[in-house]
């Protein structure tokens, strides 16, 4: 059930236009909370503001970073913005819950054709990277960047984990390092620089608006997981595949794979990519592995699997992006393991970078 509990913000450690990350005392309690506020939902914050906290995560000690999140500012009300000069904002996100809110969705924004209407191949080839985990992101841009410095990337960022874009941290750090250009939100995900209905919109939005070379998928931050087969939120990786093939995509997929798990199912090639690619993709797309010798045995285990044998295994460099990504000094890790610490996740991802730059097309007309 949700919990709450009334506090009183006590430093702001971080604010833009679209996070606030505070610290806030609660009556009774010795030392402070980390806490997460958005403006758009919550209006501004301040020093000395009485705040309603979601404290549900943090009592259950689940994967949030820690963070308690602000539901309310009780010391003031958020400011109304009335009226909608071209009608576009009219898609609600976070619907049917107490912070509803309207987005302007490119698929109504007058200034875009109807590409979602005339186009027979709507994607025209170009290169989609399906990920399972957040962290995968960084690594598949950085082999793509690597490989062709000029290629544009759109990340599409999916709603089975944190729904708000701004709770990423990577986000930002990549593209201040310019290994990222654009971002298109989907579902009940908000606050990138695109806002999309369904994943097949902003498939098509982040070529034909954004201008994407390359297209890289995946959930945000807060994978969630039960421990069984088929309950872990990253399993959408399969229907991404398939939808972004049928929408003639050239699909790859980032394996899971890990040298320095202590769970003995993401040892190896994850458990996880393995149900996906033998269980929930139905159609048959590129898999990404790292063409450099040391991975050459993991490479064969994946090869070998029956869960692979109706896709096409495909070599990438890894050690380009892994470079760029220490050159660019992109703090990012999976399970708390930096890439120094568990290569062959990060390895893994860059070469379906690698192989994604590889595969970018130049458009014909339609």
């Amino acid at each position: 059930m949700l919990q709450t509990v009334r506090a009183t913000i006590s430093a702001i450690a971080r604010a833009d236009s679209q996070v606030v990350e505070a610290r806030a005392t609660v009556y009774g309690e010795t030392g402070e909370r980390r806490v997460v506020a958005y403006p758009a939902l919550t209006g501004s914050l301040a020093v000395g503001d009485s705040v309603l906290l979601n404290v549900t995560a943090t009592a259950l000690a689940l994967g949030t970073g820690g963070y308690d999140f602000v539901s309310a500012n009780l010391s003031r009300v958020a400011p109304t913005t009335l009226g909608d000069p071209d009608g576009t904002e009219h898609i609600i996100k976070l619907r049917y819950t107490p912070h509803q809110h309207a987005v302007r969705a490119v698929e109504m924004t007058p200034e875009y054709p109807a590409y979602w209407e005339q186009s027979r191949t709507p994607l025209r080839g170009t290169p989609v990277v399906v990920c399972e985990l957040h962290s995968q992101i960084a690594a598949v841009c950085a082999g793509v960047k690597a490989a062709n410095p000029e290629a544009r990337i759109v990340y599409v960022y999916t709603d089975t984990a944190a729904l708000p874009i701004a709770f990423s941290r990577l986000v930002p750090q990549l593209k201040e390092a310019n290994l990222l250009d654009n971002t298109v939100t989907t579902g009940q995900a908000f606050g990138g620089d695109y806002e999309a209905v369904s994943i097949a919109s902003a498939l098509i939005a982040a070529v034909h608006v954004a201008g994407a070379d390359v297209v890289v998928v995946g959930q945000g931050p807060g994978n969630a997981g039960t421990g069984t087969r088929y309950g872990w939120s990253g399993i959408e990786q399969g229907s991404q595949l398939d939808l972004a093939g049928m929408l003639d995509g050239t699909t790859i997929a980032a394996v899971r794979v890990s040298g320095g798990e202590a769970r003995e199912r993401h040892q190896g090639v994850s458990h996880h990519s393995l149900t996906v690619l033998g269980k929930i993709a139905q159609h048959t797309h590129l898999v990404a592995y790292p063409a450099e010798r040391e991975w050459e045995q993991v490479s064969s285990d994946l090869e070998l699997g029956e869960e692979t044998i109706r896709h096409r295994l495909s070599a990438g460099a890894s050690k380009p992006g892994l470079k760029l990504l220490a050159e660019r000094d992109i703090r990012v890790t999976t399970m708390g393991r930096t890439a120094d610490e568990d290569q062959p996740f990060f390895a893994f991802a860059c070469a379906a970078g690698d192989l994604a730059a590889r595969h970018i097309i130049t458009p014909t007309p339609e």
